[in-house]
């Protein structure tokens, strides 16, 4: 009796300690990502903006997790990427779909812009292997080239503050269908976007660069997603959304320059939708 007492013990403690082991390995990767946030590589003007963009709370919110095969479309100059790419280099991929590379048949001003600034990261993300880890590079340029070869490849797929451009140009719904195509069944979508001013169920006051929340819900939902969740993280009540300019008015465009320079200051950065789609199980 006293045997199998003692061995039962032995059971009990030998559970406590896996259970305590599992715990602690739940606990270290819950502590990751505030980690990466935190980390010296990222610049103090890139920090400077974590009040703004929360990524610790976004990314939480949109259930990312380091083993997972993670798309990033349109990164620009890696603001996020800096934090994705170390989150998930060790047991997951990050593949970002960046503007199109200029082979010299760029005419638009503002592509050839956005190309300069695909190379940018591009050639950081090749000088830094330590912190970025092994980063794919894709090109990502709609209309004409939206297919990465990748159906059913991505377990989250982020965009952050690029739809207002996609339907500016007509082709939102072309974008998230695509982006639905890539994503496996069951993951997810996470958007985060500039957010119009709502004044009833059926109309919004939008200036230059803001979108309604709910025409984006409709239009990915219209591409076959569902829409899984909302937030207010990324709300910001200060933004008025009326000013000459747009939302690049504020920080951290400015574009208004020295003219009330202190006012967009004091307000930040815009006001903005969070949105968690997921692609169905079954189509």
């Amino acid at each position: 009796m006293l045997n199998k007492l003692h061995k039962v013990h032995n059971s009990v403690k030998v559970w406590g300690l896996v259970v305590c082991c599992a715990c602690a390995s739940m606990a270290a990767t819950a502590s990751e990502l505030p980690q990466v946030v935190d980390s010296a590589f990222r610049s103090a003007e890139n920090k400077q903006r974590d009040q703004y963009r929360h990524p610790v709370e976004t990314l939480s919110f949109f259930g990312i997790k380091p083993e997972m095969s993670v798309l990033e479309v349109w990164p620009a100059r890696g603001w996020y990427t800096e934090i994705l790419a170390p989150y998930l280099k060790d047991k997951g991929k990050l593949t970002i779909a960046n503007f199109r590379q200029n082979d010299g048949s760029l005419e638009d001003e503002r592509k050839i812009f956005w190309a300069r600034l695909a190379a940018k990261l591009k050639q950081d993300i090749k000088k830094h292997p330590d912190h970025f880890g092994a980063v794919q590079v894709e090109e990502f340029d709609p209309p004409g080239l939206m297919q990465l070869q990748q159906v059913n490849q991505f377990d989250l797929v982020l965009s952050f503050r690029n739809s207002h451009i996609w339907n500016e140009e007509g082709y939102l719904l072309d974008v998230y269908r695509a982006l639905f195509d890539m994503l496996k069944p069951g993951g997810t979508l996470g958007l985060v976007e500039h957010r119009s001013s709502r004044l009833s169920e059926i109309s919004s006051r939008a200036g230059e660069g803001y979108l309604d929340e709910y025409y984006v819900i409709a239009v990915a939902q219209q591409a076959g997603f569902i829409l899984a969740d909302r937030s207010e993280i990324n709300a910001n009540p200060k933004d008025s959304k009326d000013y000459p300019k747009g939302v690049y008015a504020l920080p951290p465009t400015l574009a208004m320059g020295a003219l009330d320079k202190a006012r967009y200051l004091a307000i930040g950065e815009s006001d903005r939708m969070t949105l968690k789609f997921t692609k169905p199980l079954v189509p």
